[in-house]
């Protein structure tokens, strides 16, 4: 079991710089190779990451020390919203994203060329998480546990922040996936006509929620895990998860019942996930080094969701959180070591 990075490390000496450019193109930019280069399977070709989010650049730089510690040429990573990252990683503009959600993300993957362009390579972090949150206090003085129970009006303008008699509920960004299920939800459940679904950036929105919150104000937003907010908003202390009435998702969720969206006894509406690393195929395939390694490399959730709180108390450049990777790295030397030298021979075995 891998250890708590967060605690205070020695920063490790890197021997690699990630560089910055143009987007790689399919499968890999091919650059010219150095003496001492036979140890390095890597050596000559140039990987762009892309992300959606600033708070999965985290897990994309534990990826980038191990593709330069293999030789790779780690350009700046690009960040996009996920439909378009998708299909830039399906075109061959970007190689890989660790931030690939199997099953939320599953229309993207589709759309995007499914796996005859692209190649998911495993559990990077597991158990994701997603769903409805109100404050305790709300929850216990009216009784509330089910997301349904907003369909009566009096319940609802309990949430009301903006005067219209409508639940106010911090929602999911256009073009995440997430507002879709949540816009399912709303019919489904007979919501439309009590609640509203607040969208634009959702941070700043969160921002908002959180300052209700401390002024002893109702709050009922949307979330997901890893993410920081599950350490400002404490669960069972601050916060508990609304259930739903019953499973129902949309169809380009694929099959899902009931089974998968329960965590603890209770029905969150949306499934238990995971994220993958996502590759463009044609890299995947001819990069047998970085294909071993996106199999092999994964991060626990706790520790996502720790450096993401760095991030919210102030660390959040990314040169900040460059060093919480390496740190990361450093608390988890040995079996880091042990994924690349594994995908160093996997590379030279097939000769890349």
């Amino acid at each position: 079991m891998m250890s708590n990075w967060a605690r205070p490390v020695s920063a490790i000496a890197l021997a690699t710089a990630t560089l910055t450019g143009l987007a790689a193109c399919d499968p890999g930019t091919q650059v010219t190779e150095t003496p001492g280069d036979n140890d390095q399977p890597g050596a000559g070709v140039m990987v762009t990451p892309g992300y959606s989010v600033l708070e999965e650049l985290f897990q994309t730089e534990v990826v980038n020390i191990g593709l330069e510690q293999l030789g790779y040429e780690v350009q700046r990573g690009l960040e996009l919203e996920y439909a378009t990252l998708h299909v830039d990683i399906a075109g061959g503009g970007i190689d890989f994203t660790a931030a690939h959600w199997t099953r939320l993300h599953t229309d993207f993957f589709e759309n995007s060329g499914g796996d005859e362009r692209l190649e998911r390579t495993g559990v990077f972090i597991d158990n994701v998480l997603q769903g409805y949150k109100i404050d305790k206090a709300t929850a216990e003085e009216h009784d509330i546990t089910s997301l349904d129970q907003l369909a009566d009006p009096e319940i609802a303008a309990l949430f009301d922040t903006d005067g219209n008699g409508r639940a106010n509920l911090t929602g999911c960004n256009p073009g995440w996936g997430c507002e879709l299920v949540i816009e399912h939800h709303l019919d489904e459940y007979g919501l439309r006509d009590t609640v509203q679904h607040d969208q634009g950036q959702y941070f700043a929105l969160m921002a908002d929620t959180i300052t209700r919150f401390n002024q002893g104000e109702p709050i009922f937003y949307y979330t997901w895990t890893p993410l920081w907010v599950s350490g400002v908003l404490r669960e069972d202390e601050d916060v508990v998860w609304l259930e739903v009435p019953y499973t129902s998702l949309p169809a380009e969720q694929g099959d899902v019942d009931e089974a998968d969206t329960i965590v603890d006894g209770l029905n969150l509406g949306f499934a238990v996930d995971t994220q993958e690393i996502l590759a463009n195929q044609d890299f995947y395939d001819s990069n047998a080094a970085a294909a071993e390694f996106f199999r092999l490399v994964e991060i626990p959730i706790e520790d996502v969701s720790a450096q993401n709180q760095l991030m919210r108390d102030g660390e959040d450049s990314p040169t900040d959180i460059r060093r919480h990777a390496e740190d990361w790295v450093a608390e988890n030397q040995e079996q880091f070591d042990q994924w690349v030298e594994a995908a160093r021979q996997a590379g030279l075995q097939a000769g890349r």
